[in-house]
């Protein structure tokens, strides 16, 4: 019985001593391992091209956009505004170039392209007249050259007129005034808030008088234009005499040192005596107290071609018309006009709506206008 206790207590001691052993290695590999580093979280790339070293990790580069400026648009040319008109003679000088001669046939075309373009038939005349005498005297021979004089006659028809609108420098309690008049529907207020716009934009300080009293809206549609341009405005009553309200808008112009009132006044035939001379009174009161007109702009809707001329006339006689605004002119296919009422009646035409923004109603300038009606689309 002795020997199987021996053999018990044997096996005892066998297995502590590989379970010591066994603990021992388990030990030994814990210490030699290396500890690994907790992963570090992905970082974005610096913007611009990684040195040399770098790495970037290719999945979280398209979160790095590069700030994107859209530029304003461009404002549209004359020449791109000027489709309707500039069609007035595009066929017809399109047929005269590809003519070997000048004849007969040609003066016809030229012609009816300026009558149909609402030059008129006075000044269609006096241009086609200087140049018939330039081409039966051997100096134009021709076709390409015939057109190209025309353009240079037009040009020189509007060369020579003051175009600026005019602004008296002075004592800011006496504000220059600017008048805008017209028939119904021809865009007066529309215009009255664009310039108000642009003078205010340079700098100038400006008072809109509320001088339709009678058209309903058009005083709302006078504040709301006011509201843009950040100026003040002063109105009267629906109904009520237009020359009180143009007479105290000068006044608190003048009382804040405000250079420059924008009176608007009530659309009118111009065949009405007694509203022509309504509007003449409204001039001589806005001069009455502390303003000075500088400025009578009649304002024109170029669709209406040689009737414009007409209303022209009644409202110089009426208010003494110092320019002109056209309006409309890229919805026309007569602008002519501007050659009717500068050559017979002497008016200047200073301003021209081709559109609806505020960058759509420009100075005028000849040499643009001709060059758009002769371009070749």
């Amino acid at each position: 019985m002795e020997w199987i206790y021996l053999v018990l207590i044997g096996l005892v001691v066998l297995f502590g001593i590989g379970v010591l052993v066994v603990s021992r290695r388990r030990a030994q590999r814990s210490i030699e391992a290396p500890s690994r580093p907790a992963p570090s979280p992905p970082t974005r790339p610096p913007k611009g091209r990684p040195s040399r070293g770098t790495l970037v990790d290719e999945r979280l580069t398209d979160l790095v956009e590069p700030d994107v400026v859209e530029a304003p648009p461009e404002p549209a040319t004359l020449r791109q505004r000027l489709t309707k008109a500039r069609s007035a003679f595009t066929g017809a000088f399109a047929g005269i170039r590809g003519r070997r001669a000048i004849d007969d046939e040609t003066w016809d075309d030229l012609e009816e392209a300026l009558l149909r373009a609402d030059v008129g038939v006075t000044v269609s005349d006096e241009l086609l007249g200087g140049l018939r005498a330039r081409v039966k005297a051997k100096e134009i021979t021709e076709p390409d050259a015939l057109l190209d004089a025309l353009a240079a006659e037009m040009k020189a028809r509007l060369v020579g007129a003051d175009r600026e609108l005019q602004f008296e420098p002075g004592d800011a309690t006496s504000p220059n005034v600017w008048m805008f008049v017209g028939v119904n529907g021809v865009g007066k207020t529309t215009t009255i808030g664009k310039v108000a716009k642009q003078q205010r934009d340079g700098g100038r300080e400006v008072l809109l008088a509320a001088g339709d009293t009678f058209r309903a809206a058009a005083a709302e549609q006078l504040e709301t234009w006011a509201e843009r341009a950040g100026a003040p405005m002063v109105r009267g009553n629906e109904g009520g005499d237009p020359s009180a309200v143009v007479y105290d808008a000068v006044e608190s112009a003048s009382s804040r040192s405000i250079p420059l009132v924008l009176a608007d006044t009530a659309g009118r035939l111009h065949t009405k005596t007694n509203l022509m001379d309504e509007l003449s009174k409204v001039r001589r009161v806005a001069e009455k107290g502390a303003g000075r007109v500088t400025e009578v702009l009649l304002v024109i809707d170029a669709t209406t071609g040689q009737n414009g001329l007409a209303q022209a006339r009644q409202f110089e006689q009426a208010t003494q018309v110092s320019g002109v605004v056209l309006t409309k002119l890229d919805g026309s296919a007569k602008g002519g006009i501007v050659f009717a009422v500068e050559t017979e009646l002497g008016i200047p035409v200073k301003l021209v709506g081709i559109g609806e923004t505020i960058d759509d109603l420009r100075p005028f300038d000849p040499d643009e206008f001709v060059d758009a009606l002769f371009a070749i689309d």
